[in-house]
């Protein structure tokens, strides 16, 4: 097997409109396709950032609360890479979204912070 990257995450929110408000204009992710899927009640919205990578959002009827705290087993956060971390937060702080204090990864010396999605999903931002 020869894995050449990471193509897309999956994000099942709980209020799409919201959370498509969310992801495009706060976040800035590039629309690629969004489609209803009637047989689910559900939307899918592809979203690309830059590097081609893509985050794909769903929507279903009632799903469960992701347990996020205490964290869970699984995939524990989305983490997207910026040029600059203070300008990030700066720009997510004018959005209305809190963001934890800066710290500074002990073994690169990078800069890092953390944010929630609409639904509590754990987003990291990490400097370049």
């Amino acid at each position: 097997m020869n894995i050449l990257r990471a193509h897309h995450v999956a994000v099942i929110c709980s209020d799409y409109a919201q959370s498509k408000d969310f992801y495009v204009r706060v976040l800035g992710l590039e629309v690629v396709a969004e489609v209803y899927r009637a047989d689910r009640d559900s939307y899918k919205l592809d979203l690309r950032l830059p590097d081609g990578v893509q985050v794909e959002l769903f929507s279903f009827p009632a799903p469960p609360p992701r347990p996020s705290y205490p964290e869970a087993c699984g995939l524990r956060h989305l983490a997207f890479e910026v040029a600059d971390v203070a300008a990030a937060v700066a720009h997510l702080t004018r959005h209305g979204v809190a963001v934890e204090p800066v710290r500074v990864d002990e073994f690169t010396g990078k800069r890092f912070t953390f944010f929630a999605d609409p639904d509590g999903l754990p987003l990291e931002l990490y400097e370049r």
